[in-house]
């Protein structure tokens, strides 16, 4: 990589993923210091991306996390400035966010995916409520309640009774108008990152708490990160060519994370794609980069070189 190209690390902004896009821009400004490369932290709060190209930046390493800059937003705005940037395009990026989307795309190509329920603000109702309940009745209990545009497990509530479906609801709508209601999978968790077109070592995932909520990703000490499993060989080659069907379907490229569960009977299905993956020391693409032999600043060039 040109040493003499100056690179905008993106970071902060204003969703409510701010702290940990901060905590990963800073790691890889770090990072790409220790390198001897010309990088400089952007906090896109308080810095227009529009003088990017105006101030002699030539490259932009997008360390944002949620909406206004993992949804296609930013990236639309350095297709204009002619600007190579990490991670996927504007489309892709768009729909990856768009947690009832990406299932819907999932499942039109036929890959597994757990089955939920579309809500919006505006369908609650006395009579909506029945419907849900239905529906519900369908899916079984418990189940997850998600705004369908927050990441980092923002805003998710785990419902074992029906009773518990009010408050789920109402703190998912504080994060976003349209909220899925999903099937709770009984089963083992992995992570599965993806570098250009390859698949990085699979890190399964222990918790207490009663899913992999926000506390356990990023802060939490006693979280598992496993990177022995009992996965047969046929498993793991199935595993692979699932995600990177769900990759490739919705158009993502350079480095990402694709999360999965398996049922009781092992059968692996679709949770969600994250395209700006976190990069602060307790984040899952870091991890399995350093299981592979890349050490955090060769990871941080490498994904910078996929940069178009």
């Amino acid at each position: 990589m040109n040493n003499n190209k100056k690179i905008a690390i993106l970071m902060g902004g204003n969703s409510s993923e701010r702290e940990i896009s901060l905590m990963s821009g800073n790691a890889i400004l770090a990072s790409l210091h220790k390198e001897n490369k010309n990088a400089f932290a952007i906090d896109t709060k308080k810095y227009s991306i529009l003088d990017l190209k105006r101030e002699g930046f030539n490259q932009v390493f997008i360390a944002l996390h949620g909406r206004g800059g993992e949804d296609g937003t930013v990236q639309a705005i350095l297709d204009f400035l002619n600007l190579p940037y990490t991670g996927s395009g504007v489309m892709a990026s768009s729909i990856s966010i768009d947690k009832i989307r990406t299932k819907l795309i999932w499942k039109g190509y036929g890959l597994k995916s757990s089955n939920f329920i579309w809500l919006t603000y505006d369908q609650v109702s006395d009579e909506l409520n029945k419907k849900i309940k239905h529906a519900i009745s369908i899916l079984g209990l418990p189940l997850l309640v998600k705004p369908n545009r927050e990441g980092s497990s923002i805003g998710i509530s785990k419902v074992n009774t029906i009773n518990e479906l009010p408050k789920a609801l109402e703190i998912a709508f504080n994060y976003d108008k349209d909220i899925i209601i999903e099937q709770f999978i009984v089963g083992e968790e992995y992570s599965v990152g993806i570098l250009g077109d390859k698949i990085l070592p699979l890190i399964q995932i222990k918790t207490s708490s009663n899913f992999y909520n926000y506390q356990d990703k990023y802060f939490s000490n006693n979280t598992q990160y496993c990177f022995s499993n009992k996965l047969s060989n046929k498993q793991k080659i199935n595993l692979q060519k699932l995600v990177l069907s769900a990759w490739h379907v919705l158009g993502c490229k350079g480095c990402g994370r694709i999360d999965v569960m398996t049922d009781i009977n092992g059968e692996f299905y679709l949770l969600e794609v994250n395209t700006s993956p976190g990069m602060t020391d307790h984040s899952l693409i870091p991890l399995a980069a350093e299981q592979a032999g890349i050490s955090f600043s060769k990871l941080v060039i490498k994904i910078l070189e996929l940069a178009n």
